[in-house]
């Protein structure tokens, strides 16, 4: 349960993260697609984990951890886009992207530590 506490924690702070980023993107830079797309997933994340800490069973908690990482994934992608098309720079895009890969380690590992308990 430690490690849904860190995830917990680090995903919301994440969101919030993405969530000024989102405004700054809509208010600076006048793009509303691409952040749009990247703030829905990227809340996600720690959304679905949250719902996954109170899962009616194992295979309900595995379920959205699942569905958290496949939303890690998509965020990953926005976030390079980003960077591609030159809205965010390298090292705005690189801080934001090593945050969202830690997010994604430690959903790899709670998926595969509760799968290997599960035998």
């Amino acid at each position: 349960m430690a490690q849904d506490s860190v995830l917990l924690e680090k995903s919301l702070r994440f969101a919030a993260r993405i969530v000024k980023l989102h405004r700054y993107l809509t208010k600076e830079k006048h793009e509303g697609i691409i952040s749009k797309q990247l703030i829905r997933s990227a809340t996600s994340i720690g959304a679905n984990a949250n719902e996954a800490v109170y899962g009616s069973s194992t295979q309900d908690f595995l379920a959205k951890l699942h569905i958290s990482l496949k939303e890690t994934a998509e965020t990953e992608y926005w976030l390079r886009l980003l960077q591609l098309s030159e809205y965010l720079t390298e090292k705005e895009a690189a801080s934001l992207l090593n945050d969202c890969l830690e997010i994604k380690r430690i959903l790899i590992a709670s998926i595969n530590t509760t799968k290997a308990n599960l035998k």
